[in-house]
């Protein structure tokens, strides 16, 4: 009998912004595979409609590896949302060749070779999600290899989805601002950071205020309930964007 349940992978789907994204989609009833380096064990955590698969985002063989075990596990694969990454403020005098390697293998090469790999395994109607940040629509300070790779991100996005559309595939990004992840606690810990290290929680409440229309910032569920939408039949006309999640703090 065939298989009607839709699948999605997830890179970097077991903690952070990933994990909410992950529950999300096993709530609106797909089939969950994620793929990172480390299993944090939310799968089993999840139950049988879950699995996990180690998964170095930095290699295109990992990435056709886990569409492959998609396919094997439930016969397709209707949405892959590119979420692995990680966010580092570094001053320009301090960048190395290590620093710029690592957060553009991870975040902007990482997110490429899932689309690409994405795009070889799905059939007409599969949606593409990557997940970006404000900053790829804006510069900081102290920000600029990260910058670099989100803006890269926005520029794939737009492009593969006039590359991939005449499959049926659709291309989308969303770009949250600050979302509450122990991720984003450890990178303003920095002195580089725009909190410098210091009392995390007053900076993050004084940005909301100051910046964002709504006067909060968004929480993880809501990034996953964008994504959701982005892959389902509703989101339908819906290629090429990459959608603010933001509480309006970039008005556009």
């Amino acid at each position: 009998m065939k298989n009607t349940q839709k699948t999605v992978v997830i890179t970097g789907g077991g903690r952070g912004i990933g994990e909410y994204i992950s529950r999300a989609f096993l709530k609106e009833g797909y089939n969950l595979l994620i793929g990172s380096r480390n299993d944090t064990g939310l799968t089993n955590e999840l139950g049988e409609g879950a699995r996990f698969k180690k998964t170095d985002v930095r290699k295109l063989e990992d990435h056709r590896a886990l569409a492959q075990q998609a396919l094997e596990w439930t016969g397709r694969l209707d949405a892959y949302v590119n979420c692995a990454g990680f966010s580092r403020w570094c001053a320009l005098s301090d960048i190395d060749e290590c620093f710029w390697n690592e957060m553009i293998d991870t975040n902007l090469k990482g997110a490429f070779w899932g689309c690409k790999a994405a795009a070889e395994s799905m059939k007409e109607q599969g949606c593409i999600i990557n997940v970006s940040s404000l900053a790829g629509k804006r510069g900081s300070l102290n920000n600029s290899v990260y910058c670099i790779s989100k803006f890269g991100v926005t520029g794939l996005t737009q492009s593969l989805a006039k590359e991939l559309g005449v499959k049926g595939i659709r291309v989308n990004a969303v770009c949250p601002v600050y979302v509450k992840t122990q991720g984003l606690i450890e990178a303003l810990k920095s002195k580089h950071s725009p909190a410098g290290g210091d009392d995390i929680e007053s900076y993050l409440s004084e940005f909301a205020r100051n910046n964002a229309a709504l006067k909060r910032l968004p929480s993880g569920e809501e990034v996953a309930n964008v994504c959701v939408f982005l892959a389902s039949d509703q989101a339908s006309a819906v290629t090429g964007q990459s959608i603010n999640v933001d509480c309006g703090v970039l008005l556009q």
